[in-house]
């Protein structure tokens, strides 16, 4: 159904789009149908910890967000899987390190997916450098320009059952490097700063799909 706004021409979505086909089986189970309507672009960063047996573990990451509440700097992770080395090692360790890439290195923090093994240490065999954090009990990438320190508060299962959980985390140091929390010079934002993870955007009335990317912000002024 069309909906005439003010400047658009807006379509209603209650149901799957007719045109929406699964790129892979059970994927709008994994994920929704609606993920890929929206397409919100969301904060890329690879979260850290240390497994049972002290190897690192490296979990590329998105669908987060990030906010100030009572001078505490909360990070809601917003989809773990209760089956991965990730949620086990949260719940074994109960801190993390949150780390942000830069375009240079996005390679190379994709690579840690390659290694999963319980044995491997994940963050050194993708080629990049693990350094010890300074407040939790967790490994650092010391080729990512900001690395967030975190407790975990909690977890919450998203509904009765559900796959995945959304986990709180409490920042307690942060690293950052000095060129990019200068806009003068790297700064934060565009090409050099911020990556944001784009999920697989597809027309509903084509069923066209544009594979998984990444974007930087534009900043205007």
């Amino acid at each position: 159904m069309l909906t005439k706004g003010v400047g658009y021409m807006k379509k209603e979505f209650s149901s799957k789009p007719e045109k929406f086909s699964e790129v892979w089986p059970g994927e709008f189970i994994s994920f929704s149908w609606q993920d890929f309507i929206t397409a919100i672009p969301s904060p890329l960063f690879v979260i850290t910890t240390y497994k049972s047996n002290g190897k690192e573990n490296a979990c590329l990451q998105s669908w987060s967000t990030f906010v100030g509440d009572n001078g505490e700097f909360i990070c809601i992770i917003g989809a773990v899987s209760k089956s991965g080395h990730l949620y086990q090692t949260l719940k074994e360790k109960r801190c993390c390190v949150l780390n942000f890439p830069s375009r240079d290195i996005y390679d190379k923090c994709v690579k840690t997916i390659e290694y999963n093994s319980y044995d491997d240490d994940e963050i050194t065999l993708a080629g990049l450098t693990a350094e010890k954090a300074i407040t939790v009990n967790a490994p650092r990438i010391a080729e990512c320009f900001l690395n967030i320190e975190c407790e975990m508060l909690w977890e919450h299962e998203h509904f009765e059952g559900s796959r995945d959980v959304t986990v709180a985390l409490r920042a307690t140091h942060i690293c950052m490097d000095s060129d990019h929390y200068d806009e003068n010079k790297l700064g934060r934002y565009g090409k050099s700063g911020y990556m944001y993870n784009i999920h697989s955007p597809r027309n509903p009335d084509t069923g066209e799909r544009i594979p998984d990317c990444f974007g930087a912000l534009e900043v205007y002024k």
